[in-house]
């Protein structure tokens, strides 16, 4: 497509344009937006004021249902080689309970292969029994029949393991490494920071549902000590106390463009953790969804575009699988997962099993003249999941990091100073282009046997299935 009149005085309104800036300031002025929280239903209704102003029509903001957790007290304390008391964050879905004198395991990046190497080592965890107590109090995990992707060597251990992967592989996310742990058999779970700052990191341990085990982050410099407790054959005690309750999130929605029978999704997660302002996860996302928003308004779009803003992203997707469930996905062209865009100089897409986003992306950079880098990534952890695997296409556009993992997010660090808001409108203006594009574009829909072949082949389904994130039906 060429870069029409319209287009350009669009473009150039954008560069002027405050409202995504003032909708982040909102959002990140908000005390807590945790999914299922009070925080959480006002940022619906702030997105949904915004959309409305950008233009869309039939904005409506709809409830789901999900568990909703709410942190207590956390307390984590050295008790061998020496009595110290340090700072800790429980993890959420952490169910409560108290783990006393349980000897200390360093799994290091958590990898399945790091599991099996402590856990395979003559008298792991010597001393246990007798001396070391776990006690999880109400719990309501589900469970599953699957075989465990580890062997249980680490009976009634608290395992430590770092937010970081190994530099020369895939991502491991928090979920797989805790429930490695859980498959191990240990009592209590420990995530440590691999960033300086002081920095305990959070994140949810289970989709949509009480984790078995309680858990906590701790900071790198908390972590280092841990590692030299366990190396000195160190033991703690962890203590956990939270609830899981039933309650409801809240999504927007609106659209924009003619009423045709297809359209394209695009959605940002307005939830964040209860321990910071969210920011960048996924405060920029919303805005720059909004910047989006804002210039397609004024385009001429071939087919239907639908906006949405979902709740409980950072517990388990349920917000976007509220929206997925309730669309008729055969007529979805694409869906655009906002999620990690506008925090960064420079936008990434990940094209997860579609390969013809590549050539969309390369032609959205040419036609604004900026980079896009594209990467051929697929993995089930942010909201074009529930699309996805139920056979819709979908992208979804983060920021290039300075350093590998979340950086800021999921740290009380996620604050409104990190954003810069020339990124958001630079986003929202690329956003904007793919959005175009794709509702003017056939694009081919993913293929569940490759889908199930490509995370195989890239040795993710161990990891999923202990994420219990596997989709049965690949079973």
């Amino acid at each position: 497509m060429a870069v029409t009149d319209d287009l350009a005085r669009a473009l150039g309104r954008a560069w002027q344009d405050d409202a995504p800036w003032a909708l982040l300031t909102a959002l990140t002025e908000l005390d807590d937006r945790m999914a299922g929280h009070e925080g959480e239903r006002r940022a619906a209704e702030l997105t949904a004021d915004a959309l409305a102003d950008a233009g869309a029509r039939d904005v409506t903001t709809t409830e789901f249902d999900l568990p909703v957790w709410r942190r207590g007290d956390c307390s984590l304390a050295v008790t061998e080689p020496a009595r110290r008391e340090f700072e800790a964050f429980a993890l959420p879905y952490s169910p409560p309970g108290r783990v006393e004198g349980a000897p200390l395991v360093d799994v290091g990046h958590g990898t399945k292969e790091d599991f099996q190497g402590v856990a395979t080592e003559p008298d792991a965890a010597d001393g246990a029994s007798g001396s070391a107590t776990a006690e999880a109090i109400g719990s309501t995990a589900a469970g599953t029949d699957r075989s465990p992707a580890v062997d249980p060597g680490l009976s009634d251990t608290v395992v430590l393991a770092s937010t970081d992967s190994p530099a020369d592989g895939r991502f491991v996310h928090r979920m797989e490494k805790y429930g490695y742990a859980v498959d191990a058999g240990a009592a209590g779970f420990i995530f440590y920071n691999h960033r300086d700052g002081q920095l305990p990191p959070t994140g949810a341990l289970r989709f949509g549902r009480e984790a078995e085990i309680p858990a906590v982050g701790v900071s790198k410099e908390t972590g280092e000590w841990l590692r030299e407790y366990a190396d000195r054959d160190g033991r703690v005690t962890l203590s956990v106390d939270a609830a899981t309750e039933s309650g409801t999130g809240a999504n927007t929605t609106g659209v924009l463009g003619p009423e045709t029978n297809d359209e394209v999704v695009v959605l940002a997660h307005h939830d964040a953790h209860d321990v910071a302002e969210g920011a960048l996860d996924n405060g920029c996302g919303v805005a720059t969804l909004v910047a989006a928003a804002r210039v397609l308004a004024d385009l001429d779009l071939d087919s239907r575009v639908r906006l949405a803003t979902v709740g409980a992203e950072e517990v388990g997707l349920l917000g976007s699988t509220a929206v997925a469930t309730g669309l008729d996905l055969d007529s979805v062209r694409a869906v655009v997962n906002v999620d990690g865009a506008g925090r960064y100089r420079t936008l990434r897409a990940f094209t997860h099993g579609t390969d013809a986003f590549a050539d969309v992306l390369d032609d959205v950079s040419d036609r604004a003249n900026r980079p896009i880098a594209v990467e051929d990534v697929l993995h089930p952890y942010s909201d074009h999941w529930p699309f996805l695997r139920r056979g819709a296409p979908a992208t979804q556009l983060h920021s290039v990091t300075p350093d590998r993992g979340r950086g800021w997010g999921h740290t009380t660090a996620d604050t409104r100073d990190k954003a810069d808001s020339r990124n958001i409108r630079e986003h929202g203006m690329l956003t904007a282009l793919l959005v175009q594009e794709l509702a003017a574009r056939d694009v081919p829909r993913p293929d569940d046997d490759a889908l199930h072949e490509t995370l195989a082949d890239a040795g993710m389904r161990p990891g999923m299935e202990a994420a219990d994130v596997w989709p049965a039906h690949w079973d």
